[in-house]
């Protein structure tokens, strides 16, 4: 029998929300696939540690993978996957293992070859590292030894702490490796055992899926000449096995909203608590001002999520959003959001990776019908 989710099921209208945005929000979803832009998807809002709504739309799987998505689907969170690898380093951090003014190389020592002996933890996280393209060889990808030498071989692009540019996996397999050696154990158990069990998401959501959970995965598409096709890379065995800290995570859309529940009130989700207030304001703050990104475009980014700041489109988070509200996107499919002033936090996730501009324009106009929402 399936225990009851750690959140409990609340009306819109008795947590201050309004359920005429959720239906409008459900359906743009439904169009959106019947227009073909993906197979299914599925949503969840959470506000002060209720679950408001949720809802799953279509498929998880297609053609002769052809099924069904439930509410217990499990879907690819990409690089959302980035901020609980971080919440493995924000705890480690306040129980005084480490601080985020160390040295890299403090802690795996041949890291600081060829010049990267001064990078802190804050620039890795803050995206400041300046190896933004660098990576790990899939024949590694469970071989923690192997990605620790790999790392170390990793050459600079720029001088670290001199800019800012998204460093798509290879900050967060550094992040994972210091985990391992400051934590003493895999960094996967670690965040199974200190962050989701903690929180009573043990069954929807993992950072290296077991065997046993493989049905219960939503297919990742992409386009091929005919179409979506399943993504053969992330529906492989080795890549679920693996818990890629930059993006290899597959949850629940209700688990990640229960999860920005806990870090938007404090670190405390009921009676569960993985972290105190001060580490979360800590990490959450904007350490990256005056930086920008390729663009030209302001940064607001803590150490792991990136920020609603005063952007215009905001990175996904919703332009009607407050300045503190934070979160991450997966690449082309989701994104994922708590903001700490309305005590509101949403998750929507999908299976097909979207070419931009459309995919930003989209997550931005969810994020903000759940933010007009709130009363």
């Amino acid at each position: 029998m399936t225990s009851p989710f750690v959140m409990p099921l609340s009306s819109p209208e008795d947590c201050g929300m309004r359920s005429d945005q959720f239906d409008r929000l459900s359906a743009l979803i439904e169009r959106h696939i019947t227009e073909g832009k993906h197979p299914g998807a599925q949503i969840a809002v959470a506000r002060h540690g209720k679950l408001v709504y949720e809802q799953t739309f279509g498929f998880s799987g297609i053609g002769d993978r052809s099924r069904a998505a439930t509410p217990n689907t499990l879907w690819l969170l990409y690089s959302n996957t980035k901020v609980i690898t971080a919440c493995a380093l924000w705890i480690l951090a306040e129980r005084g293992k480490l601080s985020f003014a160390d040295r890299i190389a403090d802690y795996l020592p041949e890291f600081s070859r060829y010049g990267k002996g001064s990078i802190t933890l804050l620039q890795l996280l803050t995206h400041q590292g300046g190896f933004p393209n660098a990576e790990i060889e899939r024949a590694a990808w469970n071989n923690h030894d192997l990605i620790r030498e790999q790392i170390s071989a990793f050459s600079l692009e720029w001088t670290p702490g001199s800019r800012y540019e998204y460093h798509t996996a290879a900050a967060h397999w550094v992040a994972a490796m210091l985990v391992n050696i400051i934590a003493g154990e895999d960094y996967r158990s670690f965040i199974r055992n200190e962050i989701i069990v903690p929180l009573g998401l043990e069954n929807e959501l993992f950072v290296g899926l077991p065997d046993p959970e493989y049905s219960r995965t939503a297919d990742m598409h992409i386009i091929g000449s005919d179409g979506w096709i399943a993504d053969p890379i992330s529906t492989a065995d080795d890549f679920r096995k693996a818990g890629i800290p930059g993006g290899g995570g597959y949850g629940t859309a209700r688990a990640m909203a229960a999860f920005y529940q806990a870090l938007i009130h404090g670190g405390k989700l009921g009676e569960r608590r993985i972290l105190s207030p001060r580490t979360i304001a800590f990490a959450t703050k904007d350490w990256t001002p005056g930086l920008h990104e390729a663009d030209g475009s302001a940064v607001h980014f803590g150490l792991g999520p990136y920020l609603r700041g005063e952007k215009e489109i905001a990175n996904g988070l919703g332009g009607l959003g407050s300045p503190r509200t934070f979160g991450h996107g997966g690449a082309g499919s989701s994104v994922c959001w708590g903001d700490p002033d309305s005590g509101v936090s949403f998750a929507y996730v999908s299976n097909a990776r979207q070419i931009e501009p459309w995919n930003m324009w989209r997550r931005d106009v969810v994020s903000n019908i759940v933010h007009a929402a709130i009363l």
